[in-house]
């Protein structure tokens, strides 16, 4: 699609950019003799994790419908991977933990394959959650019985349900949009994952009244503020991969930036009840897959069922 390419060719120029800037900088840099600060390293890690992100989605696309599922199968299987790691396991959950990967994630995924939409709706939040815990109460271990089950079916509810609504788009008859749920995909993504970067740019330089400074420090108001209302802009910058208006668009951008703000909050919640810093260590610079993932994980079925009940 011509507006794909456009929208490749447009982040592969700001990646350019950003790594000739960070290169130049880590040049001046060593040859005054100084050490590397740890915000240019920093810098230098995330734009090699992006180089490969973007990548991977780039050859996702070129393989279409069934190469965006793989990935995104893939996606939750890493983030429900990393998830189970801080959970409380027992003996009695080996088989349930085995059933999470090895049947709700490629079940998950197929109906998504075949778009039965009926069934993607309801099997995790209906019969994954009522089987688990009467499996769980059959194996006879009752030890922290609900804080064990709560935490299984969270995990499945935000690893594998909720970022499955990512390649869901595709399956969206849109009237006068047909076969282009790709470019909703890259909407999607561009917009949430913009506005990531933009609340920490706006955060570092302007920061300096706490979101929620116990659960995660480095999130301020203006960072908040400022990210959303840029990748607001952005949103509307890009209607034309979209069947929105520009107005439309960014009001949709806007949507998916505040709950991708919350989904970060509360992944972040997680991490501190948890005692960690990231979920992982998969993705050089950007700690795990959940970690650039959570911000997905809220905004994707809310955009999902917008654009569904809206526009179909």
């Amino acid at each position: 699609m011509v507006e794909a390419a456009w929208l490749f060719l447009g982040l592969l120029a700001v990646l350019t950019g950003a790594s000739a800037i960070a290169t130049a900088l880590s040049w001046k840099s060593r040859r005054k003799g100084d050490v590397l600060p740890d915000a240019l390293a920093n810098l230098n890690s995330r734009i090699k994790a992006w180089w490969i992100m973007v990548g991977a989605i780039s050859a996702a696309f070129f393989f279409g419908k069934g190469g965006v599922i793989l990935l995104f199968a893939f996606v939750s299987f890493a983030a429900l991977r990393e998830y189970v790691t801080l959970t409380h396991t027992r003996r009695g959950d080996h088989w349930i933990l085995i059933g999470m990967f090895l049947v709700i994630i490629p079940v998950q995924y197929y109906l998504l394959w075949i778009e039965w939409y009926g069934l993607f709706a309801i099997f995790v939040p209906v019969y994954c959650f009522l089987a688990m815990p009467a499996l769980t109460a059959i194996s006879g271990d009752t030890a922290r019985f609900l804080e064990r089950v709560s935490e299984q079916q969270w995990g499945i509810m935000l690893s594998v349900y909720c970022i499955s609504h990512v390649p869901a788009l595709l399956t969206l008859a849109i009237p006068g949009f047909a076969g282009k749920g790709l470019l909703l995909i890259a909407f999607l993504i561009t917009t949430v994952q913009g506005s990531d970067v933009l609340q920490y740019v706006f955060g570092k330089l302007f920061g300096r009244h706490k979101v929620a400074p116990k659960v995660s420090p480095s999130k301020t108001w203006e960072g908040l503020i400022g990210g959303i209302a840029s990748a607001s802009l952005l949103g509307a910058a890009l209607y034309w991969l979209t069947p929105f208006t520009p107005v439309q668009a960014g009001l949709m951008a806007a949507l998916a930036c505040i709950m991708g703000f919350f989904g970060g909050l509360v992944a972040s919640a997680i991490k501190r009840d948890r005692g960690v810093k990231d979920w992982g260590h998969m993705i050089e610079g950007h700690g795990g897959m959940l970690d650039r993932a959570d911000s997905l994980v809220f905004a994707a079925p809310v955009f999902f069922h917008f654009v569904r009940y809206f526009w179909t």
